[in-house]
């Protein structure tokens, strides 16, 4: 893979590159407009390939958060067009690496020393690049490690990328009025927390020591010794990618295995320890050769604060979504629904809402469900096409609910999609056999 030599990082130079994609875009717009006057029933899919590939390849170059955005919209699979997803999934684990020189640079300035000075052995070449950073092989001691160097530049570009993406976003989300800030603020600040390898360090060794009483589930050991503010530095995993092991893995019996300890894994996160792994997408997961789950990436970490986590889940019970006055009482809490909305607002969010909870709730009002259920899938894409349609919601103020929505969705999304993939089976409150009991 072409490596690479140089990352923009001041605001001009990344902007600049930004302005060089937006031409590319609106060139393929000029090609697809010319084409459809000649023959009208030609589809938008070269259109789409050909901006994401530009797209992608504009934010690659960049790095940071305007590659994180790429990699989290990824993970939405019924938001955008399919070329989108494929390609910017990419951001997820496989981006061009820097090269050996600029390694070796990056490594002396953030640590004081070049890399074949700290570790016995030291491979310059990245196995594993992704949006914030890329990880080594390195051996120390005899003992096989993983070191994960964050980019240069990556944490000082946060502010300035995220002003870049606002008015995209807005214009995508449909996001009005100064209310809209907050979801800003709280993305700047999860991408503050996860260039933060110290507090990554920290939130790692905290998670993985809680839920290593879950079975089939392993992660590395971290060692602070060798990890400084932008290097981390852990046990190397041996194992395949889930996305990987979704597509060559014959046995459903194994699949249905790794989905039950994924999903008791993000429950016990969520129900016990009020925080989870707020980046579920397949390059944070490996599956090794017994077939046991390795969770290896802890940078984005999301507390769920009670005056969320209460009425958030008590909405996912059907009882509460169907009693009328307590629904309403919660879409406050929740800051869907405003004391100063219209009685056409209340009506219309109302019933918007209560019709998202209904279907992406279910998974929680039965003692098994199945992710391989395909109509559960038909009724997730044919509601996001109808409300990405509705012309009333375009009239709307879109900026509807806590900004603890953002990753708490965010987490929902990507682990309904890893378990979809598997196709697996699992028992909903199975996480529950694991309260109170002590790491062996």
């Amino acid at each position: 893979m072409k490596t690479i030599d140089k990352i923009p990082t001041s605001k001009l130079g990344r902007t600049a590159e930004l302005v060089k994609t937006g031409v590319k875009v609106g060139g393929n717009y000029l090609k697809y407009y010319s084409k459809k006057a000649i023959n009208s029933d030609i589809s938008r899919d070269e259109l789409d390939e050909n901006n994401a590939t530009d797209i992608y390849d504009g934010l690659k170059s960049l790095k940071g958060s305007a590659l994180k955005v790429a990699q989290m919209l990824s993970m939405e699979k019924n938001l955008l067009p399919n070329a989108y997803v494929e390609r910017f999934s990419l951001a997820q684990f496989s981006v061009p690496p820097l090269s050996a020189p600029l390694v070796r640079k990056t490594f002396k300035k953030y640590n004081g020393e070049y890399p074949e000075q700290l570790f016995d052995e030291f491979a310059t070449q990245s196995i594993n690049a992704a949006s914030i950073g890329q990880v080594h092989q390195a051996v120390k001691d005899g003992k096989k490690l993983a070191v994960k160097i964050q980019y240069p530049g990556v944490a000082d570009s946060i502010s300035s990328d995220l002003a870049m993406v606002k008015p995209i976003a807005i214009r995508m989300f449909n996001l009005k009025g100064k209310d809209s800030d907050k979801y800003f603020k709280e993305i700047e600040s999860k991408l503050l927390e996860e260039t933060d390898y110290r507090l990554e360090l920290k939130q790692s060794k905290e998670i993985t020591e809680a839920c290593s009483i879950i079975p089939n589930l392993k992660f590395p050991e971290y060692y602070e010794e060798l990890s400084s503010e932008k290097i981390i530095t852990m046990d190397w995993m041996q194992g395949m990618h889930l996305s990987e092991f979704t597509k060559t893995n014959p046995d459903q019996s194994v699949a249905n295995q790794i989905g039950q300890t994924l999903w008791d894994f993000y429950m016990y996160q969520i129900h016990v320890l009020k925080q989870v792994h707020a980046d579920p997408h397949p390059g944070n997961f490996l599956v090794d050769q017994d077939n046991n789950l390795l969770a290896i990436d802890f940078g984005c970490i999301k507390i769920i604060p009670d005056d969320f986590y209460t009425p958030y889940f008590e909405l996912a019970k059907n009882e509460n979504l169907n009693n009328p006055r307590f629904f309403a009482q919660k879409m406050l809490q929740l800051e869907i629904l405003r004391e100063e909305d219209t009685d056409e607002e209340v009506a219309f969010f109302s019933k918007l809402f209560h019709e998202l909870l209904s279907l992406f709730t279910r998974p929680f009002n039965s003692e098994t469900f199945d992710f391989g259920d395909d109509e559960f899938w038909k009724g997730i894409t044919e509601l996001s096409e109808k409300y990405s349609k509705d012309t009333e919601l375009r009239k709307m103020n879109g900026n509807r609910g806590s900004k603890h929505f953002l990753y708490m969705n965010r987490t929902f999304f990507g682990l309904y999609n890893l378990l979809h993939d598997l196709k697996a089976k699992v028992k909903v409150r199975n996480f529950e056999r694991f309260l109170g009991r002590s790491i062996d």
